[in-house]
């Protein structure tokens, strides 16, 4: 008697590296004593999360807090202060420009920012310490700060609590500190901001699941996916299971996802392998561009300021026009907005006027039309400038090699 045979199909697919992510807790934690940041407390690692999936969101966050954060900074030489202050802010050695990029950083990718002030009662001293804005929540009273180390597990009696300044308050330690809380507006958001971008987490998605499907083309070789069919036969689904793995081991100069199918046997050997083309790769491309051009829109920026504009090529003079529209526009503003409570804490701990401090700009070239004025080009750089000085009247080319007095 003929025994029924059995056919059967198996998948087997390439190797696939584990995605460089780690995943987030899937843990809510409940609690009175602060306010919640997002729906389960755990809005910025999703934020930071997929700051790491796209690689041009990424790119926008690190050069925004880069161009806010300038070289360096411009203040009045007779007061000395201002100088060891920008040199040295803290404990930890680091200058007032590493703070304020990370608090632009933390502003940027998610809508808010917290720099710890710290001094003595008798205001002896001045620290600026910048603090992950991912482990700080806002306490219950609206007054305080809470830090804590891992809010998927938080525990009371291991996080600290600093108040919102202009309130201080002494710690074990001796110190008297305060907490100042930088924040995105956004309506009916109270006690947290809100990113700039946040209508842009869909195509910043889009983004990264076309990095996928490349990465995926990568692990094929490049070769679009097929069917082995498999002239074989098999009695059971572990004989099935096993002609396929032999035929995995045959195939393996040919890697890629492959469907191998076990299809009756006959007198010669008919395997063969069909290919399955994607027709659809222009479609993927342009998605991605799509997805690419939103992104850069919803943060409010300009391609060109994060080496994005490479079809088109790369004009100094459209590059320098783009920067001086976000200067004026996005970077200047959110200067100002870092660097007033700075000021302020300035004034009040170390009895210094800071209105001379303020960040000496970085223009993304060095170039410069040589018919812009000197005034002119200092305004671009976000320098102080004054139209009727005449020192400020020549123009660039008059001041480089070219000595071009006159422009027709």
């Amino acid at each position: 008697m003929e025994q029924n045979r059995t056919k059967s199909a198996a998948v087997a697919v390439g190797n696939r590296s584990p995605e460089p992510l780690f995943a987030l807790s899937g843990r809510t934690v409940q609690s009175d004593k602060f306010w919640r940041w997002g729906d389960d407390n755990m809005l910025p690692y999703a934020l930071s999360l997929m700051s790491r999936r796209s690689t041009t969101h990424r790119r926008i966050i690190n050069d925004k807090a880069d161009y806010i954060a300038g070289k360096g900074f411009a203040f009045d030489e007779r007061l000395p202060l201002l100088g060891r202050l920008a040199e040295r802010v803290n404990g930890d050695g680091e200058s007032l420009r590493t703070v304020l990029s990370r608090l632009a950083f933390d502003k940027s990718l998610m809508g808010n920012a917290f720099l710890e002030i710290v001094t003595d009662e008798k205001r002896s001293f001045l620290s600026l310490y910048h603090q992950d804005a991912s482990r700080c929540r806002i306490a219950r009273d609206g007054r305080h700060v809470m830090l804590h180390h891992d809010w998927s597990a938080f525990k009371p009696d291991q996080a600290r609590t600093l108040p919102l300044y202009p309130l201080f308050e002494r710690q074990s330690d001796g110190s008297m500190r305060a907490m100042i809380h930088y924040k995105e507006y956004e309506p009916m958001f109270t006690h947290y901001g809100v990113p700039k971008y946040i209508a842009g987490m869909g195509v910043s998605a889009i983004a990264y699941k076309t990095d996928c499907w490349n990465i995926a083309r990568l692990d094929n070789s490049f070769q679009l996916s097929g069917v082995m069919m498999l002239d074989a036969t098999a009695d059971s689904e572990a004989e099935a299971e096993r002609i396929v793995r032999m035929a995995e081991q045959r195939f393996a100069g040919n890697p890629g996802q492959v469907m191998f199918v076990i299809k009756e046997g006959s007198e010669s050997d008919n395997s063969r392998f069909i290919p399955i083309e994607a027709r659809n790769e222009g479609d993927w491309s342009a998605l991605h561009e799509q997805a690419t051009s939103d992104i850069v829109i919803a943060h409010s920026w300009f391609r060109s300021l994060s080496g994005l504009d490479y079809s088109s090529g790369f004009s100094s003079e459209r590059i320098l026009h783009e920067y001086e529209v976000a200067l004026n526009t996005v970077i200047l503003a959110e200067q100002e907005e870092l660097m007033e409570p700075v000021k302020s804490v300035i004034r009040e701990v170390a009895g210094v006027d800071a209105s001379s401090l303020e960040i000496v700009n970085r223009p993304p070239t060095r170039s410069k039309p040589i018919y812009m004025k000197v005034w002119e080009a200092r305004k671009a750089d976000g320098l102080d400038f004054d139209p009727d000085d005449e020192r400020q009247q020549p123009y660039l080319s008059q001041i480089t090699k070219y000595n071009i007095t006159r422009i027709d």
